[in-house]
């Protein structure tokens, strides 16, 4: 009698690979799979196996199917519907260094915030709806009031984002007419979203005054005709103009403006609403600031150095901001229910400011020494380096981190790392342990610079989440 991995037929052995006829059928797998069915019904199982049983068709067809896969075919579904649950937007650990990162979502939420979401989220609230009297309200009341009180304005709003300020501010205050700016403050905010660009979206004719680097009082008041609408200042977060270089402040643009019956808008960007010198940080300015100086808008985000949810805050005089409420626009740009929540929040962080670097994740890291870091640097290079051998080698480095998000720019903060080098010297097999890393549970994003990769550890306070990895990091390697 044949073995029973002989052919009987020419008692050769059977081959090692699957034919299309040896598949099961769909009704099987799913009855093979009843457990999966149970837990996330009918309808995602059938169209995952069916899926599944196509890939596997097709490869049999090839004569590419191990016939070992065909047992696991329940397995292979288990797994295919865990991926396909698994959300694309995932947490990250953020070794980069650069601690307001806007491709790996800004801000940190605090954790008041983040309570304030899920309570609201999960139940009805009053968005919309006056307490006192029992009617409509207007959700801009909710925090106005708050922004007005940190601010020193008169009046305030909330869209959501700041590109979404700044063009909602223009159109309101220029549409149709000319909106004058520095044509060196002709920023590029983001993704390609240019000042002039947005000027057009605003239904605004830009007039520019000055040059690149020098631009002088006496040139916005030659600009000024019957057919401007506004003078815009634009603070240059995300880039530094040194050396021959003159601008206007607001305190000496204001005047001049409001003696031709013009309102000022300034747009700030960056969002800190304390002084950053009192941290050892550096400066930035302060829509406090601005207000005093007679600006009637002031424009600045709400998850760059605020640390609260993506949000543009639009704060002035009662007059301005009472138009761009009242413009059309707003409705299309406002802030919805859920980063309201965040952001109420986290401006109510900012009345305890004695508080703020414990309860503010974004000051919280961006102040954290240099020593502190280096020290746990020092705690992880074991275990790292072994996680890692034999094919890289790691050191502890000194490293400079950036705030991010176009804040201050050319500034940096000392911070510390580790270093990983390929013993081959080779780059692939560096960019080969960044694919690893990032392919991890809960990824981990560092950065490649002169033939290392880099971890900074500024962003890294529990390092658990990273040592709890390492185990999946060498069968990565392996």
């Amino acid at each position: 009698m044949a073995a029973p991995d002989e052919s009987v037929v020419h008692g050769s052995k059977a081959s090692p690979l699957a034919k299309p006829s040896e598949l099961p059928a769909l009704d099987k797998l799913l009855r093979d799979s009843a457990p999966l069915v149970a837990a996330h019904g009918h309808t995602l199982l059938a169209r995952e196996a069916r899926a599944l049983l196509d890939a596997s068709r097709a490869r049999a067809v090839a004569g590419s199917l191990p016939r070992t896969e065909l047992d696991a075919l329940p397995q292979a579904l288990a797994a295919q519907v865990q991926a396909r649950l698994t959300p694309s937007m995932r947490a990250v650990i953020n070794l980069t260094g650069t601690v307001i990162h806007t491709n790996l979502g800004r801000a940190l939420l605090a954790d008041a915030a983040l309570q304030q979401v899920l309570a609201l989220m999960a139940a009805p609230n009053n968005l919309e709806f006056d307490l006192d009297t029992g009617r409509r309200g207007d959700r801009d009341d909710l925090i106005e009031g708050l922004l007005c009180e940190l601010t020193g304005a008169e009046a305030a709003t909330v869209v959501n984002n700041n590109a979404a300020a700044v063009l909602l501010g223009i159109a309101a205050l220029a549409r149709g007419r000319e909106a004058i700016v520095s044509r060196g403050e002709l920023v590029e905010i983001g993704g390609a979203f240019r000042m002039p660009d947005v000027m057009s979206a605003a239904g605004a004719t830009l007039v520019e005054v000055g040059t690149t680097n020098r631009t002088h009082p006496r040139d916005y008041e030659q600009a000024i005709s019957p057919r401007t609408g506004v003078i815009v200042k634009v603070h240059t977060s995300n880039y530094a103009v040194q050396g021959f270089t003159a601008a206007v402040d607001e305190a000496t643009l204001a005047p001049i403006a409001h003696a031709a019956g013009l309102p000022l808008m300034t747009d700030l960007g960056s969002g800190a609403l304390v002084d950053l010198a009192a941290y050892g940080l550096p400066a930035e300015p302060l829509p406090q600031a601005m207000l005093a100086a007679g600006c009637d808008v002031v424009t600045f985000s709400g998850d760059k150095l605020l640390g609260g949810p993506q949000a543009g805050l639009i704060v002035g005089t009662r007059e301005a901001v009472g138009r761009i409420r009242k413009f059309p626009m707003k409705r299309a740009l406002r802030l919805s229910k859920l980063p309201f929540a965040a952001l109420e929040a986290t401006l109510r962080l900012y009345l305890r400011p004695e508080r703020l670097v414990q309860d503010l994740p974004t000051l919280r890291l961006l102040t954290r020494p240099q020593a502190q870091i280096a020290a746990l640097a020092a705690q992880l290079l074991p275990e790292l380096a072994a996680a890692v051998a034999p094919r890289f080698t790691v050191e502890t480095v000194a490293l400079q981190s950036q705030i991010g998000s176009g804040s201050l720019p050319v500034e940096r903060l000392p911070s510390a790392g580790l270093a990983f080098s390929a013993v081959d010297g080779r780059g692939r097999t560096l960019e080969a342990l960044a694919t690893s890393l990032r392919g991890l549970p809960r990824p981990v994003i560092g950065r490649l610079h002169e033939h290392r990769l880099l971890l900074d550890l500024r962003c890294l306070e529990d390092p658990a989440l990273l040592t709890a990895q390492l185990a999946a990091l060498r069968e990565a390697l392996a």
